[in-house]
Parts: C-alpha cells; structure tokens; sequence
C-alpha cells in the first residue's frame, strides 16, 4: 500500500512538471532533433567500389629463364602507386569521368587531387609462403564517390592503370638492362680488340728477338729460387738439431764432470770432404736431368773439380814430424767415455757439419741465381710488356665473355616480358555498381540523434526546475512552512488574458517554425555535397 502511494506520489510529480515544462522539452527536443535529422538526411550518399587484382608469378620457370626485375612486389606497388597518383594521371582522371565538379569550384587544384588520393585506398593480401616469410599474392583497390557508376568505372579503370604501369615498368626494365650490356659488350669487344692487335703485333715484332732459352732460364731462375728456400728450411732445421744436441751433450758433460770423469772431444769430420760428397751427388742428379752443356751441370763440374785440387793440394802441404827409430812416443790418457756421449758428440758434429755444408750450397745457389737473374734481366722490359699485355688480354677476354652470357640472358628476359611471360597482374574481381552507399550509416545515425536529443530535453526541464524556486502547489508550500494555509486562490482567467495567451502561443509557434526552418535551411547548406563530412562520419564507424 506505502508502494503504490509512493508510485502514485511519484507519477503524480511528473505529469505536473510535464504539465508545466511540456513546452520547454518539446522545443528542447525538437531543435536538435531536427538539426540532426535535417543533416543526416541532406548528407550526400557516398559508394565505395573495389577490384582485386591477383599477382600472377613469373610462367617460364626461373631455372629456364632469370628475371631482370628483381626488386620486392611491395616496393614496384608502392612506385607504380607514385606513378598513378601523380598530378597529371589523376588530373586526366577528373577530367575524363568529371569528378568533384562542385568541389572543383570551391577549392583550390591542389586540394582537389589530394581529395582524389584520399578515396584511392590499395591493400595488399599477403600469404605465408615458408614459415617465415610472407608473401604478397593479390592487392585490392577501391574508389569512393557519390555515384555508383562513375564509382566502379574509376575503380576499374584505376586496376587498368595498374596492370598497365606494371607492364610498361618491367619491360622498361628489361630493355633497359639489355641495352645497357649490349653497350657495355661493345665497349668491350672493341677493347678487346685493340688488345688482341696489340698482342699480336708484339708477338711478330718482338717474341723472335728474345733468346730461345728466355724460358729455360726462368724455370731455372725458379728451380734456384725453390731450392734456396728449401736450403733455408734445412738450415733451420739443422741449427735447431744443433742446439738441441748442444743442450743434451752439456747436460751429458755436467754429469761425467761431476763423476770425475774428465772426457774427451772427438774429431769433427772435415766439411770439405763432405762438401764435396754433396756436391758430386748434385752433379749426378743434374746429369741426369740436364745434358753436360747445361749451365749448371757445367758450373757444378768446375766447382767439383776446383774443390777436388784444393783438398789435394791440402793433403800434400801438411807438415811433418821428423820422428826417431826407437823413440818413445807419448800416448794420451783418454778418460772412459760413455757410449751416449759419444754419440752426442757424433751427432753435434754431423750436424755443424751439415750446417757448414748447406751455408756452403746457400752461396752456390745464390751465385747461381745472381748468375741467371743477370741473364734474364737482359731482356725485362719486353717480358714484363708481353706479360701485361697478354694480362690484360685475357682479362678483357673473361670480362667479354661474362658480359656476353648475361647479355644473351637479358635478351631471354626481355623476350618473355614483351610476350608477358613474366610476373604480371590480372583482376579476378571487378568493380561492380553497388546501390547500398558505403557511407553515412543512416539509422545509426537517427538513433543516436533520437537519444541525445531526449537527453537534452529532460537536462533542460531539470535544469529549469532546478533554477525556477517558485512554489506551484498548495502542498510544496506547507511542506517548506509551518505556517497554516487558510485558503487558497485559483488563477482567474480573463478574456482578455485569454486573447494574450492565444496571441503568445501564435507567436511562440510562428517563431519555432521560423527557428526550424533555419535549423533545417542551415542543415542543408552544411550536409549538401560535404563528402568531407560522410568520410569523417565512416572514419568514424556511421
């Protein structure tokens, strides 16, 4: 029962604020309402139309024949992109279809093209072709306007622009990279030729006045040259097997020192003779070789023979002691020495020996080698010539033919992109009249304009009873004093405050039409044509 009283209290409450505030919250609602409506319905319909375009891959395969366009899909998109939306292709583009005819006589040119570049949307459809990696296997374009027609046949004709600019791009490309070997080839098969002739006429004019043996001497002059480095290997070797035998046979020494043995050193074996062992071994490895009137056969023989006179010259000059029958002769103590010792000992010699033996071949070899570097030295100039030239011949001749095998690849390129062969774009989908308009979403729109203008019509009418203090009931004012109502006055009502009534509401009507006429006349100048204004709106998702 306290319920339905508290209801009805409740009800009772809004009829009468609704009985004082009607007007003020229909006029409230009203305004925007119609403001809203006005515009929603004034704002020009616009179409949006789309193409996909599929990328086909290259037909030939790339084992057969190499493509000269080798630069990403994404980034020949985005520069043919560059080339379409350009100043002059769109601006033929207006002028073909007659676009933005109304906007062209408000703005500027300017503003115009980058109106046409911001309907011109192009999305990409990638596809993962590894793991890794994505590929791009198609790409839609899509056009807005106001009319459905124009819309699709730019759109299209945009997918044309594309496949056609893609077309042109690539064969641009291979052409261009064909021609640039050929001119490259030519360049070089001309230096090539001078090179040749130049080779040639050394050849007729010098190579016959070289000495015949220009090429022996070389090889010899390296045979030298790799046995001196051999020679230096074994030396190193030799002096390392020195010192180590060194190191052993002190070791050995302060062991018999210490043992009170006090040893005794061996005869070191004389280098000339084993000099001369070597040398004849050489002699009879180059006889081998060589005939006896080689060079080195010849000097090798020499130094043989001079070796062999002075050891017997050596032999013949050594002094000698005038010895007496019968006379006691000295003999020497030899302490015991151990076998290892001596064979350190042995050992220490042979290679001292061995070191002598080849600083004694190092300066043979290099008497050899100064001899024969003397002898090809003679004729430097016109080696060294012919070498560089024969150099750069056949430089010039590997360049020649590299050049020619990407040329000949090139031309293969260039054959398959004029038959379009090669990597090109084809539309699967064509751009179609659409009569529903992308764009404004009317009833989401009308929706939203209906709750926000109730909402400004109930702030208002709380608005107005919040500021307006007044009592309007015989209640509210014993409620709000504890002073008692001894009567109460209804308002009278004359006819002459009848007649100023009516007149008042004529005048309050006549005025709200005029006010929603504005708002409506206003509404049109602002929607009518504002593509601007239905782009932000889908932006906006209405």
């Amino acid at each position: 029962m306290a319920d339905d009283t508290v209801k009805e209290a409740g009800l009772g409450m809004v009829l009468s604020v609704w009985s004082r505030r009607k007007w003020l919250a229909i006029l409230a609602f009203a305004v925007p309402i119609a403001a809203a409506v006005s515009l929603i319905m004034f704002l020009p319909n616009v179409y949006r139309s789309t193409a996909t375009v599929l990328v086909d891959r290259q037909q030939v395969p790339e084992a057969f024949v190499r493509s000269t366009v080798t630069s990403a899909l994404e980034t020949r998109l985005h520069t043919i992109s560059q080339e379409i939306l350009s100043r002059s292709r769109l601006e033929a583009l207006i002028n073909r279809f007659g676009l933005y005819s109304d906007l062209k006589q408000r703005v500027s040119p300017e503003e115009v093209i980058a109106r046409v570049r911001g309907d011109i949307k192009l999305e990409l459809k990638s596809a993962k072709v590894t793991d890794q990696r994505e590929a791009t296997i198609a790409f839609t374009l899509s056009y807005q306007g106001s009319d459905p027609s124009t819309v699709s046949a730019v759109t299209n004709t945009l997918a044309g622009f594309y496949i056609e600019e893609n077309l042109k791009a690539r064969e641009r490309q291979a052409i261009g990279t064909a021609e640039f070997l050929k001119v490259q080839l030519e360049d070089t098969k001309k230096r090539l030729d001078v090179q040749e002739q130049q080779v040639s006429t050394f050849k007729r004019r010098h190579l016959g006045e070289l000495p015949q043996q220009m090429e022996t001497n070389l090889a010899t002059l390296e045979r030298l040259h790799t046995q001196l480095r051999m020679n230096a290997d074994n030396q190193t070797r030799a002096a390392e097997r020195r010192q180590m035998m060194s190191s052993q046979l002190a070791e050995a020494e302060s062991l018999v020192t210490s043992g009170n043995v006090s040893p005794t050193g061996l005869v070191p074996p004389v280098p000339e003779a084993v000099r001369l062992a070597q040398m004849k071994q050489e002699l009879t490895r180059l006889r081998t070789q060589f005939s006896e009137r080689y060079p080195d056969v010849v000097q090798l023989a020499a130094e043989v023979a001079a070796l062999e006179r002075a050891l017997a010259e050596g032999k013949s000059s050594e002094p000698k002691t005038d010895e007496k029958p019968g006379a006691p002769q000295p003999t020497p103590q030899a302490a015991p020495l151990s076998p290892y010792v001596l064979r350190l000992k042995d050992a220490l010699s042979e290679a001292q020996a061995d070191i002598k033996v080849l600083k004694s071949e190092e300066a043979r070899l290099r008497d050899g080698i100064v001899a024969y570097q003397a002898r090809v030295e003679n004729v430097p100039r016109r080696e060294q010539e012919y070498v560089e030239l024969s150099r750069g011949y056949e430089s010039s001749r590997e360049l020649y033919q590299s050049l020619m095998k990407r040329y000949e690849e090139a031309q293969l390129a260039e054959s398959m992109e004029q038959r379009q062969k090669g990597e090109q774009f084809r539309v699967i989908e064509p751009a179609i009249p659409d009569g529903r308009p992308a764009a404004p979403n009317r009833l989401r729109l009308l929706l939203m304009a209906v709750a926000l203008s109730l909402g400004l019509a109930v702030g208002a009418v709380v608005l107005a009873e919040h500021v307006d203090t007044s009592f309007h009931a015989v209640d509210d004012l014993r409620a709000f004093s504890a002073v008692p109502v001894l009567v109460s006055i209804p308002r009278i009502v004359t006819e002459t405050g009848l007649r100023r009534a009516r007149w008042r509401m004529r005048l309050a009507a006549s005025a709200s039409f005029i006010g929603l006429v504005m708002i409506v006349g206003i509404a049109y100048v602002v929607a009518h044509g504002n593509e601007q204004l239905v782009a932000l709106l889908a932006r906006g998702g209405y």
